[in-house]
C-alpha cells in the first residue's frame, strides 16, 4: 500500500469493488495516471503487470463516476507449518489529497476484503500491508486493537516467524528481515510535499513510530505490516466501520 494521499469537498466519494479482470483499458490508464501524479517512479509495464497478478479493486469514485482513488488487492491462501491462512495483500492505494478525510476508502476496504474472504477456506485472514507513508499505516491503530509492529508492544517470534515467512514468499531477497522492510527494484515515492511530515502529525506516537521504523520511506522503502482481520481485533471505530460498510461501501 504505498500511501494515502485534509477536508471532504463534495461530491462525495463512493466505493466500488471491481475483480481485476474486469478494470477496463481507459480504467487501468485513469488509475496509473492518478498514482503518477502522487508518486515519482510510477512506469506503465511495472504498474499493469502489478495491477495483472491483483484479485480485485476498490475504485473510488464521484456522483459523475470520476476516479478520484483507488485501491488494489490480491487474497490468497498462505501455509505456515500446520496453519493454513488467507493472506490479503494490499497494492498501490491512493485517495486525492480534497478527499484525504473521506471514510469513502475505510468503509469501501472492509466491505470488499469482508465480500473477498467471505467462506474463505482456509478461515484466518490476515492483512499483509506494505506502506511508505505514515497515513497509511495510522490506519491500522484506528481501525485494529492489535497489529504489527507497533510502538506499545514488540511483535511476538510466532507473529513474526508468520511475517517473515510470507514477507519472504511474496518478495524474495526484497524483504529485509531486520529492517522489516521491502525494498522493491522499481520503487515509488511519494512525490513533492506527500513527503513531508507536518508538525502537528509528528507528535502522534504512531507517526514518530512509523519514521524511526521506516526512516527509507523517502526512498520507497515499503514497511511490512500485519494483523489480523477478525470481528474480536476491531477497535470500536473499526466496529462502527464495518457496521456502515454493510449498508453503503461497495455496490
Amino acid at each position: 500500500m504505498s500511501g494515502i494521499a485534509g477536508a471532504v469537498l463534495a461530491p462525495a466519494l463512493h466505493g466500488r469493488l471491481v475483480e481485476r479482470d474486469r478494470v477496463d483499458a481507459r480504467t487501468q490508464d485513469g488509475m496509473r495516471a492518478l498514482l503518477s501524479r502522487h508518486f515519482s517512479g510510477v512506469d506503465r509495464a511495472t504498474f499493469d503487470a502489478d495491477l495483472a497478478a491483483k484479485t480485485a479493486v476498490i475504485l473510488l469514485e464521484d456522483d459523475d463516476g470520476l476516479l478520484h482513488g483507488f485501491s488494489t488487492l490480491l487474497v490468497h491462501p498462505f501455509a505456515a507449518g500446520d496453519r493454513r491462512l488467507t493472506i490479503v495483500y494490499s497494492g498501490d492505494t491512493i485517495v486525492e489529497r480534497p478527499w484525504w478525510g473521506s471514510p469513502a476508502l475505510a468503509r469501501s476496504w472492509i466491505d470488499g476484503v469482508r465480500r473477498l474472504t467471505a467462506g474463505a477456506a482456509p478461515a484466518e485472514v490476515f492483512w499483509l500491508l506494505l506502506t511508505s507513508g505514515f497515513r497509511t499505516y495510522r490506519f491500522l491503530p484506528v481501525f485494529y486493537r492489535a497489529f504489527y509492529p507497533n510502538a506499545k508492544a514488540p511483535t511476538p517470534p510466532e507473529t513474526q516467524q508468520l511475517i517473515d515467512g510470507v514477507a519472504r514468499d511474496r518478495f524474495g531477497a526484497g524483504y529485509d528481515a531486520a529492517a522489516g522492510v521491502v525494498r522493491l527494484p522499481r520503487p515509488q515515492v511519494l512525490a513533492g510535499a506527500l513527503l513531508d511530515v507536518p508538525p502537528g502529525r509528528a507528535r502522534d506516537p504512531h507517526v514518530r513510530f512509523f519514521l524511526a521504523r521506516n526512516p527509507g520511506f523517502v526512498r520507497g522503502d515499503e514497511l511490512v505490516c500485519w494483523t489480523s482481520i477478525a470481528d474480536d481485533n476491531l477497535t470500536p471505530a473499526g466496529r462502527r466501520m464495518t457496521r456502515a460498510a454493510g449498508s453503503a461501501a461497495c455496490r
